[in-house]
């Protein structure tokens, strides 16, 4: 219990040095407004924005599509996984402006018409491939990810390459049993559905 209590704390003192941080160069860099113009979701959104906004602050506070989670700060958990052009990136470690001109798409879109779940989504309901679900929705945008990539060159998709391509994604609670098998079910069906 004690390693267990030191290991938090030393994180809180992490967490607390990085809002410092951030703080700071919000006051030394956050005076410069910038025009920003991204399509987020199939839509179109102007706006102006500091600097030094990160993508995933852009996402959540300005856009408030709160799907986009932020664990850690520093580029490790996967939680902030959104798609940009296409590929998966963690926004927590880009700036909203070097998305000018981009598309983005976030767990928010993933939905079907008539608001029907996505393949992948599905597949992680079916599966049990959550508990808390605070690392869902980047699991999810990965997942998706790995899929495509491994379609675009032609690569078998098995437990081993998800293994491998999830090494950017943390989850605290499940396992990863549970979202392998999601993930291998939402590639079937994401296949059944191109045919």
């Amino acid at each position: 219990y004690g390693d267990h209590r030191d290991l938090h704390l030393s994180l809180r003192r992490q967490r607390q040095m990085c809002i410092r941080d951030s703080f700071e160069r919000w006051q030394v860099y956050g005076n410069e407004m910038m025009d920003v113009d991204i399509k987020v979701n199939g839509k179109r959104e102007k706006h102006t924005i500091a600097e030094n906004t990160l993508l995933v602050e852009f996402l959540r506070e300005t856009l408030r599509l709160t799907g986009t989670h932020v664990g850690c700060d520093t580029s490790q958990c996967g939680a902030c996984v959104v798609h940009l052009n296409g590929k998966s990136i963690k926004s927590c470690s880009m700036l909203a402006i070097s998305a000018h001109g981009s598309s983005i798409d976030t767990i928010e879109g993933l939905s079907q018409p008539g608001y029907a779940l996505h393949p992948m989504q599905k597949a992680f309901k079916e599966n049990h491939g959550l508990q808390c679900g605070f690392c869902t929705p980047g699991m999810i945008m990965s997942a998706i990810a790995i899929v495509e990539r491994c379609k675009k060159y032609r690569t078998k998709l098995d437990r081993s390459v998800i293994r491998h391509e999830l090494e950017g994604n943390l989850c605290r609670c499940t396992g990863y049993q549970n979202i392998i098998n999601s993930i291998l079910q939402g590639a079937q069906q994401m296949h059944n559905n191109n045919q």
